[in-house]
C-alpha cells in the first residue's frame, strides 16, 4: 500500500453517506405521498366523475366595457366554502375580473375553515341584517361588492340555475347545475357599487296594463327583474287624479293598455315628451278595437304610425298567431340582434309617417325588426304581401347651438307587448331586446351588449367495476412500485 493509497478518500465519505440517506428519504416521502392522493381520489370517486370547463373563463363585450370605465376601487370578499362545487368557477370569473381591471381586488373567507375572520366579515358587512335575516343565522356562500362604504351582496345559490337531468340508481331525479349566472350578478353588482344613484322607471298602471309584480305567464316579473340587472329601479305610477309624472323619471314604460287614457293622462304624457322624456310603449292586438288615445300623440307630434291591425306571416310562424321576426335594421337597440330572432304575437304594424319638408329639429324615426316579405294584414283584404316594420326607435334631433332642456327625447315603439311577458320573454332575443331597448333609451351605449347565462358543461367519465379496480390498482399498487424500484436500483448502482 503506497502512501497516497493510505491517505485517499473513502468511496463512501460521511458526506455522500448522508446525501444518499436523504435522497432515499425525498423519494420514500414522494412514494408515500402518491399513495395518499391515490387513496384519496379513490375514496371520493365511485364509478363516475365530472370534469368542469368552467375553468377558462371569457368575460361579456357588456362586462368589458364596464371594466374599462371603472375608476373607483372595489373590494370583492368572496364569503365561501372552498370545498362548495362551484367555488372554483366563482373564483376564475373573479379573477378575470380583476386581471381586466386594477381597481378590483379579491379576498377569499372561508368560513369553515378560518372562523376568525368569517365573524371579523360577519360584523363588518352585517350579514344577517343585510340579507333580510335578522333572527337567523348569516348566509353561507355570499360575494360581498365594497365600494367606498356602498355594498352589495350577490348570494351563492342565485349564481347557479339546476335542473333535472334524467333518474338516478334509485329512481329519483337526478338535478344537476346547468347554467351559471355569475357573470350577470357580479356585473350587476359592479354597477349598484359604483353608482349608488340608480336610474328610475316609472311603470304605468291603471289603465288595464298588466303588473312587474305579477308571476304568473302573463305578467310581468321577469322584465322588471331585467332592469333590475341593469340596476334599474322600477316604480309603478297612476296619472289618474292629480298624480303628474315625477322630475326623477329617467324612463316611462307603458305596457299593454286596454282602456282609453283619460285627456288628463295623454296631457301628462305628451308633456313629458316635450320636455325630453324616454318612453317603452309596447301595444297589442287588445288595443287594436279599443283606440288609448296615444296612437293619435305619437302620430301628431312624432311621426309614428300604429296600424290599427295586425301582421300575419305563415311562412314565419308556429301556431299562425306568433311571427318569428329576423329582419333587423341598423340601430344600436338591434344592431347585436341580426343572427337571432324575435318571437311576437299578432304584433301591430309600426311605421314612420313621412314628412317631405320636416323642419331641422323633427324626430328621426327609424323602423328597427320586420316580418318576413310574404306577410299580410289579418284584416287588410286586399293588400299585397310584403314585410311590415313591426316596432320602431324615435330620436329628437337637436338644432346647433340650441339648448335641448332635459335632453333629446327618446322612444321605441312596439307593436306587440305580449313577446315580453313572463311566458314569452325567454323565447329566441327577447330577452336581450329588452335590455337593449331600455339601455339606448337611458343613453348608455357601453350596456349595448347583453350578458348571458353561461352553461356548466360535465365531462363524464364512465367506468365498469373491472376497469375501476384496474385504475385502483395502478393508482395503489404499479405508480408508487414503480418509483420505488425505479429509487432502489438508483441506489444499488451508487453503492456499487
Amino acid at each position: 500500500m503506497t502512501a497516497d493509497s493510505k491517505h485517499s478518500a473513502p468511496s463512501f465519505s460521511t458526506a455522500r453517506r448522508w446525501k444518499i440517506g436523504l435522497d432515499i428519504a425525498l423519494r420514500t416521502i414522494l412514494v408515500l405521498a402518491v399513495i395518499v392522493m391515490a387513496n384519496y381520489l379513490g375514496a371520493i370517486f365511485s364509478h363516475q366523475f365530472f370534469l368542469s370547463s368552467q375553468t377558462r373563463v371569457k368575460l361579456s363585450p357588456h362586462t368589458v366595457s364596464i371594466l374599462e370605465t371603472l375608476t373607483n376601487r372595489v373590494d370583492v370578499t368572496v364569503y365561501y366554502d372552498k370545498s362548495d362545487g362551484m367555488y372554483s368557477t366563482v373564483m376564475s370569473l373573479l379573477n378575470e375580473y380583476k386581471r381586466l381591471d386594477k381597481h378590483i381586488s379579491v379576498q377569499v373567507v372561508d368560513y369553515l375553515r378560518d372562523p376568525g375572520e368569517a365573524t371579523l366579515i360577519q360584523k363588518k358587512y352585517n350579514l344577517a341584517s343585510q340579507l333580510n335575516n335578522p333572527n337567523g343565522p348569516p348566509q353561507k356562500n355570499v360575494i360581498i361588492f365594497d365600494c367606498d362604504g356602498h355594498i352589495k351582496i350577490a348570494p351563492g345559490e342565485g349564481l347557479v340555475q339546476y335542473a333535472p337531468v334524467g333518474m338516478t340508481k334509485d329512481k329519483k331525479l337526478d338535478i344537476r347545475p346547468v347554467a351559471f349566472n355569475g357573470e350577470k350578478m357580479f356585473t350587476t353588482m359592479l354597477l349598484a357599487v359604483v353608482n349608488p344613484k340608480p336610474f328610475r322607471a316609472y311603470f304605468l298602471q291603471g289603465d288595464g296594463e298588466p303588473s312587474l309584480s305579477d308571476s304568473s305567464d302573463t305578467g310581468y316579473m321577469k322584465f322588471g327583474e331585467i332592469l333590475a340587472e341593469d340596476y334599474i329601479g322600477t316604480v309603478p305610477i297612476s296619472l289618474l287624479g292629480s298624480q303628474n309624472i315625477p322630475p326623477d323619471c329617467d324612463l316611462l314604460i307603458i305596457v299593454g293598455p286596454t282602456l282609453r287614457f283619460t285627456d288628463s293622462e295623454l296631457s301628462k304624457i305628451d308633456q313629458y315628451l316635450a320636455q325630453g322624456g324616454r318612453l317603452l310603449a309596447l301595444f297589442d292586438y287588445y288595443s287594436v278595437d279599443q283606440p288609448t288615445g296615444l296612437e293619435n300623440i305619437l302620430a301628431v307630434d312624432w311621426d309614428v304610425n300604429v296600424v290599427a291591425d295586425t301582421v300575419q306571416d305563415l311562412q314565419n310562424t308556429v301556431t299562425g298567431k306568433d311571427v318569428d321576426v329576423r329582419s333587423f335594421s341598423q340601430h344600436p337597440v338591434v344592431d347585436s340582434l341580426s343572427q337571432s330572432a324575435l318571437e311576437m304575437v299578432l304584433p301591430r304594424p309600426v311605421s314612420p309617417i313621412p314628412q317631405p319638408n320636416a323642419p331641422a329639429d323633427a324626430p328621426t324615426v327609424t323602423p328597427l325588426a320586420y316580418s318576413g316579405p310574404a306577410s299580410t294584414l289579418v284584416g287588410g283584404r286586399g293588400a299585397l304581401p310584403h314585410a311590415y316594420p313591426l316596432m320602431v326607435a324615435v330620436e329628437q334631433n337637436s338644432i346647433k347651438g340650441i339648448a335641448s332642456g332635459n335632453g333629446n327625447t327618446r322612444m321605441v315603439i312596439a307593436g306587440d307587448s305580449l313577446f315580453l311577458n313572463n311566458r314569452m320573454i325567454e323565447a329566441g332575443a327577447n330577452r336581450d331586446f329588452a335590455g337593449f331597448a331600455v339601455n339606448w333609451l337611458l343613453d348608455r351605449q357601453i350596456l349595448l351588449n347583453g350578458i348571458g347565462p353561461s352553461p356548466v358543461v360535465e365531462y363524464r367519465l364512465l367506468m365498469t367495476q373491472t376497469q375501476l379496480q384496474k385504475v385502483r390498482w395502478l393508482l395503489l399498487g404499479a405508480l408508487p412500485g414503480a418509483v420505488l424500484a425505479f429509487g432502489s436500483l438508483v441506489w444499488l448502482r451508487r453503492r456499487n
